[in-house]
């Protein structure tokens, strides 16, 4: 059985319909959260997992829309490899695809700064919130995600504190655009970048079915 560790809700409709017998657990964008899903997914018996969805590009030349299914996961200084068998049925080998490495954060990694130094010091294309937790489970696992912020990008703040129970909050935008109502047209940019990523995901998933 295939259990599928995803941030939010978005990402879990995009694979839901590409996997509808598969489990999906909604980590929430967080440590917490995505502890909590993936032992969701263990007790309902899943004996393989994916990590899927958004991730922040940190390699300088990958942009909004840039899907990656690596080959390992770096977390906490360790590299675990994904499963070859399982990546192949995600889309290893289509054309664009990229390989490499991805890194696991447990917090998020919202500057261009941030995300330089990152690059500098692992060599990974990307980091997410989830992968690590997979990848540790000693399961086979695979990891499909696509860059939605690049590495030049600062996520402004409400992009940073907007979320609750895997969506975005309205009551939680509103406040942050009332505070600091000049990260408007930054908040914009973004959510043009977000749509290039689930628009090309939801793209690859239907030509990889």
């Amino acid at each position: 059985m295939l259990g599928v560790l995803v941030g939010l809700k978005a990402e879990a409709r995009l694979i839901r319909a590409r996997c509808p017998d598969a489990m999906v657990a909604i980590s929430g964008a967080s440590a917490a959260g995505a502890r909590a899903a993936l032992a969701r997914l263990l007790e309902a018996g899943a004996s393989r997992l994916l990590s899927f969805g958004c991730a922040a590009g940190l390699a300088p030349d990958l942009m909004p829309g840039a899907l990656v299914i690596p080959q390992w996961v770096l977390v906490n200084g360790s590299r675990i490899k994904t499963d070859a068998a399982l990546s192949r049925e995600f889309g290893v080998g289509e054309p664009g695809v990229l390989h490499g490495g991805i890194l696991h954060s447990d917090g998020l990694v919202a500057t261009a700064a941030d995300k330089a130094a990152l690059h500098a010091q692992t060599g990974c294309l990307a980091v997410d919130m989830e992968s690590g937790f997979v990848a540790s489970t000693g399961l086979p696992f695979a990891v499909l995600r696509v860059v939605c912020d690049d590495s030049k990008r600062d996520l402004p703040p409400a992009a940073r504190d907007v979320l609750a129970e895997g969506r975005i909050s309205p009551f939680k935008l509103m406040r942050s655009l009332v505070r600091q109502p000049g990260q408007i047209g930054d908040l914009m940019a973004l959510g043009r970048d977000a749509k290039t990523a689930r628009d090309e995901m939801a793209r690859f998933l239907g030509r990889s079915a």
